[in-house]
């Protein structure tokens, strides 16, 4: 079978070369060709480096690791629905006339149950988000005559684990589509963005649709039932509502309400681990990351007694496993394009995240949860800490110079 496509495919390609019928087109070929293969060219002089680890195999490895959030994502969405059902919620809608058509029943004690009513909802998220962010990333590699990279791969499966359960889907579309417009392709495209691009879509459906992206009505798929997460619990009560019988690992394990992807920290280490061991993600960047919220949380606690916010009072510990702070200090923060390049650098970003995520969270009791914000700030400054880091070791190395 494989032979088979390959002669297809180098059948195919004189189509798209240079005279060829469809030579505006090439990209296209091109595009299916290396997602399936191996390039054709490669590197052979001795000038260059050559390494095993190229663009398609580093967003594949992403998307791999990302793939116990994803189990998560389909398990915990459903999940949650059905215990909301067991405990009287009305199941309504399309998705659940499908469920009831297919026999599973809506029983929260039943994998696959749970599995299949999550996919309802997440599927079609995920199918909206690579459709309408795909044709995008499509049309601006035709206009500008370059090669469809494969930077979306990863942006479009971010997407959807982001989102609560019950986006719409023409919110979706609409934010993924501003994500990939504003957040890369006014950069010049993939390697040249500023911002994260699923976090910059987040942030526009957050700021544009909050009754859609936020609130106690978006985050269990089941018409009329409120959830809030217990992030917004926390943050409001304080170490009151930790001790009301919130269970730290079930929070861990992600069964609790929340964005699809996100509710597993267990799910998010896991694919810390692969992306460390392959060094595609930036460890001084988590550690960053998790020393800043450390010593921000630890800070405030020592304050909490004088202030009457009981924010103040989260501990560390439960910051960690709540809301999107595993999932961005390991899929987010450690986006190689938006993120420092310099090592030092990586530990100053992470650290500031950390800080700011904790601040965010306590001191606006009116928005719980800061790690969108707290990665998309940093962002902007991502150069400018490398540029410091830069002329640090610049001025160092004059100093080692001037000595000898």
């Amino acid at each position: 079978m494989i032979p088979v496509l390959r002669a297809f495919l180098d059948k195919q390609a004189k189509r798209f070369e240079k005279g060829g019928r469809l030579e505006k087109l090439h990209v296209l070929y091109e595009a299916v060709d290396t997602f399936l293969y191996t390039p054709g060219k490669v590197t052979r002089g001795a000038s260059h480096v050559r390494d095993a680890l190229d663009l398609k195999r580093m967003m594949t490895l992403v998307v791999v690791a990302l793939i116990p959030c994803i189990l998560m994502a389909l398990y915990n969405t459903g999940y949650q629905a059905n215990l909301a059902i067991a405990g009287g919620a009305e199941a309504a809608g399309w998705r659940a006339a499908a469920i009831q058509a297919l026999g599973v029943g809506f029983s929260p004690h039943s994998v696959l149950a749970c599995m299949l009513h999550g996919a309802f909802y997440f599927i079609p998220v995920l199918v909206v988000s690579y459709f309408v962010g795909g044709n995008i990333e499509v049309l601006f590699a035709l206009i500008r005559k370059h090669e469809i990279n494969e930077g979306f791969l990863v942006t479009g499966m971010l997407f959807p684990l982001i989102l609560p359960p019950t986006i719409p889907l023409w919110q979706a579309a609409l934010g993924i589509a501003f994500g990939v417009l504003i957040g890369k392709e006014v950069f010049g495209g993939t390697g040249m963005n500023v911002l994260n691009p699923a976090l910059t879509a987040r942030a526009f459906l957050f700021f544009a649709y909050p009754a859609q992206i936020s609130g106690d009505d978006v985050w269990v798929a089941v018409d009329g039932y409120s959830g809030a997460t217990w992030l917004a619990e926390t943050t409001l009560a304080g170490k009151e509502a930790l001790a009301e019988g919130l269970s730290w690992m079930d929070a861990f394990l992600g069964f609790i309400p929340g964005s699809m992807g996100e509710t597993s920290t267990l799910a998010c280490l896991l694919g810390a681990i692969l992306l460390i061991v392959t060094q595609v993600g930036s460890w001084r960047t988590m550690l960053g990351v998790a020393v800043g919220t450390l010593l921000a949380s630890l800070l405030l606690n020592r304050l909490a007694p004088y202030v009457a916010n009981p924010a103040f009072d989260v501990p560390f510990w439960w910051h960690i496993v709540l809301g999107g702070w595993a999932f961005g200090t390991v899929f987010m923060a450690t986006d190689p394009v938006s993120s420092p390049f310099t090592e030092r650098g990586k530990l100053v970003y992470g650290f500031c995240i950390g800080v700011l995520v904790v601040l965010i969270r306590v001191v606006n009791p009116a928005y719980p949860e800061g790690m969108m914000l707290a990665i998309l700030l940093m962002n902007v400054f991502a150069a400018l800490i490398d540029h410091f880091v830069v002329q640090a070791n610049i001025k160092r190395r004059w100093a080692r110079s001037a000595a000898l």
